[in-house]
């Protein structure tokens, strides 16, 4: 089901979305010094993008967007092996905004570049061992509005979640452990959209 429309409600502060079984919710614009245009055309320009390559039931799979990996430590997932490149300035003023929302540090986030409609995410669990049992993830949108799905690992319940330009959106609790997300391809037009998941590795 369409559980909201994003919209600015004139304050930084996180709406609830109700789920059984984790912790879900939603802020339309992240208070930041910017235009959100102005950041998503700095974040195209000045990260080093890469064209990856994850394992996925046994096999190689080109990655159907660019990414980067920046923080303190290093990353793994799905056969993937992410070495940690330095928060920029850009990067640090959006961590510490997310920070203020969530009331919670991160010290890496994981960028994707969404390049059109054509660029997508597989549904799957931000679960691996060192973001602890509960992580906290703060995932910032710039860009192109898309809609971010969310099932029940049981129940199968969904959500599906119009991620909109300059909107974060929370996820905690147990929401990794009995939720999994991802982003559907999509024939119609649509401009350029980069995603920051900010987190903390332990």
């Amino acid at each position: 089901m369409d559980l909201f429309n994003a919209a600015d409600d004139g304050g930084p502060r996180l709406e609830a979305i109700p789920v059984r079984d984790g912790v879900l919710s939603f802020l339309s614009q992240l208070p930041l010094p910017w235009p959100n245009a102005a950041v998503l055309a700095r974040l195209i320009a000045e990260t080093d993008w890469r064209a990856e390559t994850v394992v996925v039931y046994g096999k190689r799979h080109l990655q159907p967007r660019l990414s980067a990996w920046h923080g303190d430590k290093a990353y793994r997932y799905s056969g993937l092996s992410l070495a940690p490149l330095p928060f920029t300035p850009l990067l640090d003023t959006i961590r510490r905004a997310a920070e203020e929302v969530t009331g919670h540090s991160y010290n890496s986030v994981l960028l994707n570049y969404y390049r059109d409609g054509r660029d997508s995410m597989g549904m799957h669990s931000d679960d691996e061992p060192e973001l602890g049992p509960e992580p906290a993830i703060a995932s910032v949108s710039f860009g192109a509005t898309r809609t971010f799905i969310v099932r029940h690992k049981t129940t199968k319940d969904t959500l599906k979640l119009p991620l909109s330009d300059g909107s974060l959106l929370f996820m905690a609790g147990a929401m990794q452990a009995n939720w999994m997300h991802g982003i559907n391809k999509t024939a119609r037009p649509l401009g350029p959209r980069v995603n920051l998941t900010f987190r903390y590795i332990a």
